[in-house]
C-alpha cells in the first residue's frame, strides 16, 4: 500500500498530526493483536478531531473478520480495505466513495486472492540493511487454533523468478539480509508443481552475485516439511544463515492431535537431532502454545520435559487465544486464564536458563555480526545481530567498545563476546578485516 501511494506521488509521514489521510493496517490473529489494532484505530480517530486528517482508513485482517462490526461500531472510520483489496488504497486516499454500502466491500463479489509480485511498488518499512520478502500467501494446513486460512485464503506461491528479481533489486540497493516469509515457507512451490521448491529457491538466492556479503534466512518451517534436501542446502551455502524457525506448538501427542497437527515429542526430538547433525552450528527457534483446550497438568509437564531435552536456542511461548471462528473454539475442557498465565511463566523460566547457559558458552569467542546502528535503549551502545538472531524476535548483541573505525548500520564486522545476559550478548567490535593497525 505504501509503495502504491508513493508511486502515485503521495508523501508518507510517520507523524499522525501531519497526515491528511490516516491508514491503520491491522492484525486479528489473537486477542492481543485485535486489542492493539482497535486501540490504534481509536487513537488515530482523535487526530480527525484535533489534527489536519480528514480520512481514517482501516486495512488488513481485522477488516476481514469484523467488517460489519467496524462499520457499525466505529463511525469514525471512513473506509475499509480487506487483505485482498490492497490495490484500492490509492483511490480511497484520493477521494473515492467511502463507507457507503458495497463501496467498501459490503455485498461485493469476493476479491481475487491478492499476491504481490516483483513489479509491485514497494517501500521498505525496515531499516535499509535488511528486508522481508513474502514468497507465499495463505495456508492449507488445518490447525484447529488458527484462523489464517479463513482470511488469507488457500496457499499460493509467488513465481520463482519474481522472488529472484525482487531479491536481486534489494541486494543492489544496499540490503544485506533478506528474510523469506510466508505462512509456511516449506510448502513453497508445491502449488506450482515444483519439487523441493524452497531448497531450489534458497540455492538460487545464495548464488546471486551481490555488491557485498549477504545473509539469507527463511522463517516458519512446518515440521513434517523439513527435508534432507532442505537441510543439505542450508549447510552447503555460507550465505544461507544456519537458523531454522520450526514452530512445534506442543510435544504432547494428545494435545497435538486436538490441534490437528499430529506427531509427538519423540518424533520432534529425532528431527532436531537430524537438523543439528546435518547443519553444524545451527540455531533452532520454536514456539509453543500453552493452555490449549484439554491440556492437562500431565501434558504440560511433558512439554516442560521436552523443552529441557531439546535445548532450543530460541523459544517463544504463546498463551492460547480462544478465537470464535477457529475449530478449537468448540473444544471442551478449556483451561482457565490463571493456569495459562502460570504455565507460560514456568515454561519461559525453563527456557531462560537454557538461553543463559548457551549465551555464556559464547563468551570469549569472535563472531560475525551485522551492525544495526545505535542501540534504541541508549546512545552509549551500538546494536548488532548474529546470523542466528533474527530481527525483531530474538535477542541482540550490544556493543560497548569499538576498536578501529566507527561502525555504520549495515556493516558486517567481527565481535568479541565479553559478557552474556539471558537473551542478549555484550561485546567489543573488532577492526574491519584488512584495516591498518597503529602501533605505538
Amino acid at each position: 500500500m505504501m509503495g502504491a501511494l508513493v508511486a502515485r506521488g503521495h508523501e508518507l509521514t510517520p507523524h499522525p498530526g501531519d497526515a491528511d489521510v490516516l491508514v491503520v493496517n491491522t492484525c486479528s490473529f489473537i486477542d492481543p493483536a485485535k486489542k492493539e489494532s482497535i486501540d490504534t484505530i481509536l487513537e488515530m480517530a482523535e487526530y480527525k478531531k484535533t489534527g489536519r486528517a480528514r480520512k481514517l482508513i482501516v486495512a488488513g485482517c481485522l477488516v476481514e473478520r469484523y467488517r460489519g462490526d467496524i462499520r457499525k461500531e466505529m463511525p469514525e472510520v471512513d473506509a475499509l480495505v480487506g487483505t485482498n483489496e490492497l490495490e484500492r488504497i490509492v483511490a480511497l486516499c484520493e477521494g473515492a466513495a467511502l463507507c457507503e454500502g458495497a463501496e467498501d466491500g459490503a455485498g461485493a463479489s469476493p476479491a481475487v486472492p491478492y499476491l504481490y509480485y516483483d513489479l509491485t511498488p514497494r517501500v521498505l518499512s525496515t531499516p535499509r540493511h535488511f528486508a522481508y520478502i513474502k514468497i507465499a500467501e495463505g495456508c492449507d494446513h488445518p490447525c484447529s487454533f488458527c484462523v489464517i486460512p479463513q482470511y488469507r485464503g488457500a496457499f499460493r506461491s509467488r513465481r520463482f523468478e519474481s522472488v529472484i528479481a525482487e531479491a536481486t533489486r534489494l541486494f543492489q540497493h544496499g540490503v544485506r539480509e533478506i528474510n523469506l516469509i510466508g505462512q509456511d515457507t516449506t510448502c513453497y512451490g508445491e502449488d506450482l508443481g515444483l519439487r523441493d521448491g524452497l531448497p531450489l529457491l534458497l540455492e538460487r538466492l545464495a548464488r546471486l552475485e551481490t555488491p557485498s556479503e549477504k545473509w539469507i534466512r527463511f522463517l516458519y518451517a512446518y515440521p513434517n516439511k523439513v527435508s534432507g534436501k532442505l537441510l543439505d542446502t542450508i549447510a552447503a551455502w555460507p550465505a544461507l544463515v544456519k537458523y531454522i524457525d520450526l514452530p512445534l506448538q506442543h510435544s504432547s501427542a494428545r494435545v497435538l492431535k486436538r490441534m490437528r497437527r499430529g506427531a509427538n515429542g519423540g518424533v520432534f526430538l529425532r528431527l532436531i537431532e537430524r537438523i543439528r547433525a546435518r547443519i553444524p552450528g545451527v540455531a533452532i527457534r520454536t514456539s509453543m502454545i500453552v493452555g490449549f483446550p484439554g491440556e492437562t497438568d500431565a501434558d504440560f509437564q511433558e512439554l516442560c520435559q521436552f523443552v529441557e531435552a531439546a535445548q532450543f536456542d530460541r523459544l517463544g511461548v504463546f498463551s492460547y487465544s480462544d478465537e470464535e471462528t477457529s475449530a478449537s473454539y468448540h473444544l471442551d475442557a478449556k483451561v482457565d486464564g490463571r493456569t495459562i498465565y502460570n504455565r507460560r511463566r514456568r515454561l519461559m523460566a525453563i527456557q531462560r536458563k537454557i538461553s543463559r547457559r548457551r549465551n555464556r558458552a559464547l563468551i570469549g569467542r569472535d563472531v560475525q555480526v551485522l551492525v544495526e546502528g545505535p542501540s534504541p535503549e541508549t546512545d552509549l551502545l551500538w546494536q548488532a545481530r548474529l546470523a542466528t538472531q533474527a530481527p525483531d524476535i530474538d535477542g541482540v548483541c550490544l556493543v560497548n567498545d569499538v576498536q578501529g573505525q566507527a561502525p555504520r548500520a549495515g556493516d558486517f564486522r567481527r565481535l568479541r563476546i565479553t559478557a552474556a545476559h539471558d537473551y542478549d550478548l555484550i561485546g567489543t567490535l573488532l577492526p574491519p578485516e584488512g584495516a591498518p593497525f597503529l602501533i605505538l
